[in-house]
């Protein structure tokens, strides 16, 4: 490491997108090492954990970032633009009819990690089981919402810039997503409390 090497530690998102269209790699490095885990992270759940594509997103993701980087928006925050992105590539694999029926036969033929036989575990299973098979239910744009909210734990107000929706349509959405999900789920209210 130079004794001269600036510290991008530091730097606001968009300031290192700035810099990464100037041909800063610095900058970049930067930027993967705050947004990778995270972005993994979501496409592996968006995936039906299939850690795999997941790595392949995230790689083609950071590449549209090397190779463009002028195509980011300084109207939006730079968390906002890029989860924007990764929707985007989520919604074009699940408008392949294959890949959509490759989750499905995933989820169904999954099986359960070894877990200590007690009844808790068995209830917190079958209810993480049910879940997962309820989001498959889902459309994408939902799947994305509620990921967003409760996995990513975004605001109202991110989640309406990611998708492009006012935030009352963000907020009714996920209000009949959580309805609709309670209401399947219900029977599992006693492993919720």
């Amino acid at each position: 490491m130079s004794l001269f090497q600036k510290d991008y530690s530091t730097k606001p998102d968009e300031e290192l997108m700035s810099l990464l269209t100037k041909g800063g790699q610095q900058a970049f490095d930067e930027l993967y090492k705050r947004y990778s885990k995270p972005m993994l992270n979501f496409f592996f759940r968006m995936l039906n954990n299939d850690r795999t594509k997941a790595e392949d997103m995230l790689h083609d993701l950071f590449l549209k970032i090397i190779e463009k980087p002028e195509s980011f928006d300084h109207t939006r925050t730079f968390s906002t633009w890029f989860y924007t992105l990764a929707g985007n590539m989520i919604r074009n694999e699940y408008r392949s009819y294959q890949i959509r029926n490759e989750y499905m036969q995933q989820s169904r033929n999954q099986s359960n990690e070894w877990v200590e036989f007690n009844e808790e575990n068995i209830d917190r299973l079958s209810f993480d089981h049910q879940l997962q098979a309820e989001l498959e239910h889902l459309g994408p744009e939902a799947k994305i919402m509620f990921n967003l909210r409760f996995v990513e734990e975004m605001s109202v107000k991110q989640i309406a810039e990611i998708t492009d929706c006012p935030e009352g349509t963000v907020k009714s959405r996920l209000f009949y997503i959580t309805r609709q999900l309670a209401k399947k789920l219900s029977v599992y209210k006693s492993v919720l409390n």
